[in-house]
């Protein structure tokens, strides 16, 4: 039971403009501004976090937002579409709303025996608001505009599109515990009973499609929750008695992370629960302060003259 993986902790894309990407997520699709950090690896660029009200592990979509950056194109080998759990009987509320915001969106479709809407965000990013067949339980942030009883409830899925599934689906059978539940076509549901939501990979087999290519408007890498380092450990162990390549962790400040590259070409994390958001702001506080990584305090009046102003 301890060395379970507990779904989906958080997904992570790149958008092309700062201040576009938080209008859209805060205003539009009503989830909290999170955490505002920088990237590890350059501070100059924003690192956004979204979520619920305090940013639980498998709600937060997070974003690198590089200013201009060309954009990407979906493809093979890697994570396409991101689902989010909606409530029965609110996707009249989300038609009107894009319309209202001049969203693209495709009508309601049914897929598993789940309504489902699809739509972009201003990059070009794929989503979906998804009603479940079980009610989603969690509690939602509630906006003006954005009430509890329509708004988002977190991940439900997330879609990976490979040329071959077998490897993919044989890392997520044989090490992360999930269990192929329903297919469709090409379209393979695998879900993981450690959890109740944000539980579902969808694997899409497109043989001879070209592969993806990962920039403004694509998904960068998908995270997969452990309760803490010592099970995180024990996954990593796992993964590189199979050959595959993972680093050591990675304290992200909010999360200790691993990262691999999974065969089908899409780039995998693990991350641990702890230390959670509230670690350098109170719950009340989240996500109105700029935070930066240790060794970015002493160049924090520079950073802030670089980063683009949030409107």
């Amino acid at each position: 039971m301890k060395e379970q993986l507990l779904g989906l902790h958080h997904i992570t894309a790149i958008a092309t403009s700062a201040q576009r990407n938080h209008r859209f997520y805060t205003n539009v699709l009503g989830l909290r501004f999170v955490k505002k950090t920088v990237n590890f690896d350059d501070p100059n660029t924003y690192h956004f976090y979204f979520g619920n009200e305090n940013g639980a592990p498998g709600t937060i979509l997070t974003f690198f937002p590089w200013e201009g950056i060309a954009p990407g194109r979906r493809g093979t080998g890697m994570a396409t579409e991101i689902g989010y759990s909606v409530p029965e009987g609110s996707l009249d509320f989300w038609l009107k709303r894009f319309d209202k915001y001049n969203v693209i969106y495709n009508k309601p479709s049914e897929r598993f025996g789940e309504r489902y809407l699809p739509f972009l965000d201003p990059d070009g990013l794929k989503l979906e608001l998804i009603v479940p067949k079980t009610t989603d339980l969690r509690q939602p942030w509630e906006t003006g505009e954005v009430k509890a009883d329509m708004a988002t409830r977190g991940f439900h899925n997330v879609t990976l599109t490979l040329q071959n599934i077998k490897d993919t689906a044989d890392i997520l059978t044989e090490v992360f515990g999930y269990q192929l539940v329903e297919q469709h076509v090409n379209r393979y549901r695998f879900a993981t009973s450690a959890v109740a939501n944000a539980a579902i990979v969808d694997l899409v087999e497109v043989r001879g499609e070209a592969n993806g290519l990962v920039a403004g408007g694509t998904i960068h890498h998908v995270a997969f929750r452990v309760k803490d380092e010592t099970v995180q450990e024990s996954f990593r162990e796992k993964l590189a008695d199979r050959g595959l390549q993972v680093t050591g962790q990675i304290d992200r400040n909010y999360f200790y992370s691993i990262y691999f590259r999974e065969p089908g070409g899409v780039l995998f994390e693990i991350a641990t629960d702890n230390p959670g958001f509230t670690v350098d702001e109170p719950l009340t506080e989240l996500g109105t302060h700029l935070k930066l990584p240790e060794q970015y305090e002493a160049r924090r009046s520079r950073i802030e003259q670089q980063l683009p102003v949030l409107g």
